[in-house]
This record gives C-alpha cells, sequence and structure tokens, in this order.
C-alpha cells in the first residue's frame, strides 16, 4: 500500500529586533487536537501548493503577516501522528522576514513573541523537545527526521544530515 501522509508545513517566525520567536498558544476551538499547546505557524499544503507557498499562506492566515525570507530547516516524517492516526509529513521553516503587522488574534488562538531560551517551558507536543533544538537556533544544519507516534505521544526519534548540506551549512 502507498504511504500517504497529510503534507504540512510548521513555521517559526523570529522578531528582526530581538529574536523572539512567535508562537500560538492553540487555545480557540475545543475540538482542535492541539488544544492548549504553544506551536509554530503553519498547517496542511494544499493541493497546488509547493512547501513555500504553503507556509507563506498559512503564516499569513494565521498571523496577517506576510513572510519575506525563510529558510527550510529540515522536514519530519510523522507516523501515526493525526488524532485518528493518520500520518503526516512536514517541512519545518525559520522566518526571519516579514512585513505587515501581527494580528491581535488568530482564529486558532493567541500570538505572542517569545524569548527563545523559554519556549522549551510552555506547554507543547512532546516530541518538539526533539526538533525544536534544530530549528531554534539562527545557525543549525538541514535536518530529516522521522517521529513516530502512538496513542499522541512519540515513540522514537531519528534524524540525519546529509554531509554535503552540513558543509554548505557551515556545520
Amino acid at each position: 500500500m502507498p504511504y500517504t501522509p497529510i503534507l504540512a508545513t510548521l513555521g517559526y517566525v523570529f522578531h528582526p529586533a530581538d529574536g523572539r520567536v512567535l508562537l500560538i498558544h492553540r487555545n480557540k476551538r475545543q475540538d482542535d487536537p492541539h488544544l492548549g499547546k504553544y506551536n509554530g505557524l503553519g498547517g496542511k499544503m494544499e493541493p497546488q501548493e509547493d512547501p513555500v507557498t504553503c507556509m507563506r499562506r498559512e503564516i499569513e492566515e494565521e498571523s496577517g503577516l506576510v513572510a519575506t525570507r525563510m529558510e527550510l530547516r529540515g522536514t519530519i516524517n510523522w507516523p501515526g501522528f493525526g488524532k485518528n492516526g493518520e500520518s503526516w509529513f512536514g517541512f519545518l521553516f525559520r522566518v526571519t522576514g516579514f512585513s505587515g503587522t501581527l494580528r491581535a488574534e488568530s482564529p486558532e488562538g493567541v500570538l505572542a513573541w517569545h524569548p527563545v531560551e523559554t519556549v522549551g517551558s510552555l506547554p507543547m507536543w512532546e516530541g518538539d523537545c526533539h526538533f525544536l533544538p534544530l530549528v531554534l537556533p539562527e545557525k543549525g544544519p538541514r535536518f530529516y527526521g522521522v517521529m513516530p507516534y502512538s496513542g499522541g505521544k512519540p515513540v522514537s526519534w531519528r534524524y540525519q544530515v546529509l554531509e554535503s548540506e552540513a558543509s554548505i551549512a557551515g556545520g
């Protein structure tokens, strides 16, 4: 049987003045599988989109900001992540340039800037602590990971960095 995960983007927007990161506290919809958690911005890719177009659309829809500079930091395959066991495949971005004005509220939850060093203390998906150290720093390798989930929890985490990309990235 072919593997057909839900394709999605997940982006972390950094404030140019002080490096804080924009997170959404998913606290608006009772049916939200992310309810109560803090997360980057993003969502499902539409059929005619590439990952960059999807990331820009999701950031604008959720925050009102228009991404002008971003970097693909990595990909993660999340088998079994969905609320009904669906598999997800995500493209993770660092967004370091944007225009526009941040919305006061998003339909998904409250948006706020957070110091990077405090992100790990916020309620989030248990698996986020594994990949955020690869995404949040200004410099880092492009990684390709897999994090299987079962019963709403990660069961393992592994990733690789291609040596040729690491040397290009200065790693």
